[in-house]
């Protein structure tokens, strides 16, 4: 079962959860109020067996009623103000914690937005899905109770003991002797206890892929009658999971049985040695009374430290699994100036022509496109519908060298190949003209959605480059570059969100620039939807035909009127009329844009100018669909129909 990379060597929990300071550091007022008046309420109850001490000693001796009456006053109110202290603290703390978390969630998710592609494709979306919800909810529970009872426990217990040694010091020392085993024992814990927080954790993640797989893909599962294996996987998760998690609570068990035994012995003994000082005459009884009373108000405190701990080895491995992913590298969005090997992209919700809906998941990224347009560059349309572009040249006359899409000497691996194997892509020399579409053609495994996925650079090449009108693209920032070229991938994504929400996201402003792109794309059906383009589409689109999802990722690749534009094979899963009515259409978008459209059959390579053969990583042919059908046999075997050769997929 996929899972995260292997986790980091074991660390301090008090270092790593120091690391949740910056989120904390705003509301530390109301923290430190809060931890302040828990002390003070701890306080107030540790007085009570003083009271009981005088009332023993002084009115219950002395057989004076009112006196009795006083002293129950006395700890009527001292009971109510703890008690209202305790709210006081909890209502402090609940707004500024649910603020915390919900920073962290959106620092989390925007994070999630930068990181390349390659980071996407290691990790499993259960497990980033469990650092967002039950992780972050762990650590408000944190800095919620343990946090801060770590602490007025520790003081509490501090002034109880004083008070103890106070009244009777050699009745103090037999209270002390179970400290030492106790701080061995919860030494031991916190080395076990992390290590099994750490794998349940995790396998919440990978049991949270399953569950999301298995809705996602409920059609297949259904469909191939595979529910009964979905079920065995699931439950094997699950009983590891029931495993790890019975291993927790048995060293819990173990913490709390010495914990909790050891100081009831010790008090135990204390009565015992008390009453015989008692009978002696040498303590007051009001004296023991208060002592035990003392020690009995110690309990909780001393018995919450195994839960506390466990709470906090807890809470230390949610803050490590959420730096795991924070830490991670995000795509620059300036220019880099240098080819990274470790690939950039986009994040996994926008890798369909933007980040995400309107006014949903993608208003940020949307609105970075439009601040990123260079002066003097408009995004709503000229009356032309279009930004300015170099011009076509006319026929007979040579293209400038540095003009539309180059590229030059483009070789490309992936992060993770494995030592000495070939790269994916080498020795890319490939010059689209402004205003020409160019169709790649290639069997499959060749390379051809990978090096239409480096002109966004949703990968970072690993040799050479690429240009836009003569700017090698790595010098532009990605909100620049990615608003000039626009991408459709042969699967197509669609959001939880309307129609028009999820083609708008392309880049489009207006009602106007929904309606031109719904009509290019041929996605009028969008109109006769229950709410026309409002309807919500649901998730993954799954409520609408494979063939309407490409149309409308085809709408909201050509809605922004890019200067660019990267087709992955965008008629694949059209009907023989629709793919008609949308291939008249695309010619008139394809007529003044410059293009590089992936094919794998005929009729969608006639819409290009020029045709060019990807073999072997390799472009190995440029010209024509006719001068490649005469001059070469692996092109007329590609667009012949017939099986493909023995090439071996190259990814």
């Amino acid at each position: 079962m996929p899972t995260t990379p292997s986790p980091p060597e074991p660390r301090s929990a008090v270092r790593t959860l120091l690391r949740l300071w910056p989120y904390v550091r705003p509301v530390r007022a109301r923290l430190f109020t809060a931890a302040f008046i828990a002390i003070l309420a701890s306080c107030i109850g540790l007085v009570i067996p003083l009271v009981l001490k005088w009332m023993v000693d002084g009115p219950v001796a002395d057989r004076d009623p009112a006196g009795v009456w006083l002293g129950a006053l006395y700890l009527l109110l001292l009971g109510l103000a703890e008690a209202l202290l305790f709210g006081f603290r909890r209502w402090l703390v609940a707004r500024p914690l649910s603020h915390v978390e919900a920073s962290m969630r959106a620092d989390l998710y925007r994070h999630l937005q930068r990181l390349p592609v390659a980071f996407h494709d290691r990790w499993p979306s259960g497990q980033l899905l469990s650092r967002a919800t039950t992780d972050l909810m762990l650590l408000r529970m944190f800095l919620a109770f343990p946090l801060t009872f770590l602490l007025v426990n520790g003081v509490t217990i501090l002034v109880g003991v004083i008070i103890m040694l106070v009244q009777d010091w050699t009745l103090g020392l037999v209270i002390l002797v179970p400290a030492v085993p106790v701080l061995i024992t919860c030494v031991v814990f916190e080395k076990r206890y992390s290590g099994a927080a750490r794998l349940a954790q995790d396998q919440v993640g990978d049991l949270t892929t399953v569950v999301e797989e298995g809705v996602l893909g409920i059609r297949i599962i259904k469909g191939f009658g595979r529910h009964r294996s979905q079920a065995l996987a699931f439950r094997e998760l699950s009983g590891k999971l029931r495993g790890t998690e019975l291993h927790k609570a048995r060293l819990l068990a173990t913490i709390l049985g010495v914990i909790v035994t050891l100081p009831e012995l010790a008090i135990g003994a204390a009565l015992v040695l008390g009453a015989v000082q008692v009978a002696d005459g040498s303590l007051s009884a009001g004296t023991l009374v208060a002592f035990l009373s003392t020690a009995l108000a110690l309990r909780w405190p001393v018995d919450s430290i195994g839960f506390l701990l466990a709470m906090s080895q807890e809470a230390a491995t949610a803050t490590e699994r959420y730096f795991e992913v924070m830490d991670a590298e995000p795509e620059s969005g300036a220019a880099t100036g240098s080819r990274a090997s470790s690939s950039g992209g986009t994040p996994r919700a926008a890798r369909v022509g933007g980040g995400g809906p309107p006014g949903r998941v993608g208003e940020a990224p949307r609105d970075a496109e439009r601040r990123s347009v260079p002066p003097g560059e408009s995004r709503s349309p000229a009356p032309t519908g279009r930004r300015p572009r170099p011009p076509v040249p006319p026929e007979g006359h040579d293209c400038p060298r540095d003009s539309g899409l180059r590229f030059e000497n483009v070789g490309f691996r992936y992060p993770d190949a494995p030592e000495g194997t070939s790269p994916v892509l080498h020795g890319i020399d490939l010059h689209i003209h402004p205003g020409e579409s160019l169709a790649l053609v290639g069997a499959t495994g060749s390379g051809k959605t990978t090096l239409t996925a480096l002109v966004p650079r949703l990968h970072e090449v690993t040799e050479g480059r690429i240009t836009l009108n003569g700017t090698d693209i790595t010098e532009m920032s990605r909100e620049e570059l990615r608003s000039r070229v626009a991408v459709a991938f042969e699967e197509p994504t669609l959001f939880s969100a309307t129609v028009g929400e999820n083609v708008l996201m392309g880049g489009g402003t207006t009602d106007e620039d929904l309606a031109h792109a719904l009509a290019v794309a041929q996605a009028d059906f969008a109109h006769a939807l229950p709410q026309g383009t409002h309807t919500q589409v649901g998730e993954q689109g799954l409520s609408l035909s494979g063939g309407q999802r490409q149309r409308l990722a085809l709408a909201r690749a050509v809605v922004g009127r890019p200067d660019f534009l990267v087709l992955d094979d965008p008629l694949s899963a059209l009907d023989v009329h629709t793919e008609a009515a949308v291939e008249a259409a695309l010619r008139r978008v394809l007529a003044d844009t410059t293009a590089l459209i992936v094919a794998h059959r005929p009729s969608t390579v006639l819409l290009a100018d020029r045709v060019a053969l990807l073999s072997g990583g390799r472009i190995t042919a440029v010209g024509t669909h006719h001068e490649l059908l005469r001059t070469h046999p692996e092109y007329a075997h590609l667009m012949s129909g017939a099986p493909a050769g023995a090439e071996e997929d190259q990814r």
